[in-house]
């Protein structure tokens, strides 16, 4: 148990690291206004997408389970798959597409340990809730 923990919070940590980096380089760096011009998005885009990063790991670091965190997971997912395809379909240098794939394995472990976490805890509380309303 100690070391699933330990792996997930060391893979949830990681990610949200690069993403808390990522979202701020969407306002600071004006090589990032330039990548998302040539990847054809609009300025406001940027935008929105850092402010929806910085909202994501927020969550995606609160002490709370259920359908929000779900799609949490599912957001960043689908934001490292398009980015991944959005560089590859522009013929960008393969590190471009390479990366949010590699972002999506890390996230993929926290997801995955945190489910094995879930499961571990929730026989303990399904028999709490029996012994309660018997």
């Amino acid at each position: 148990m100690k070391k699933l923990k330990l792996t997930y919070w060391i893979s949830t940590l990681l990610f949200s690291g690069m993403m808390l980096f990522s979202a701020t380089m969407y306002f600071t760096s004006p090589e990032m206004s330039q990548t998302f011009q040539h990847l054809g998005f609009p300025d406001y885009f940027r935008v929105e997408l850092g402010i929806a990063k910085y909202i994501g790991v927020l969550l995606l670091l609160a002490p709370f389970y259920g359908l929000l965190k779900e799609w949490v997971y599912a957001g960043f997912t689908i934001n490292m798959i398009s980015g991944s395809i959005a560089h590859a379909a522009l013929g960008d240098p393969i590190s471009a597409s390479v990366t949010p794939l590699v972002m999506l394995g890390i996230l993929g472990v926290s997801y995955y340990t945190l489910h094995r976490l879930d499961d571990d805890v929730q026989p303990a509380v399904v028999k709490n809730i029996v012994q309660t309303a018997s």
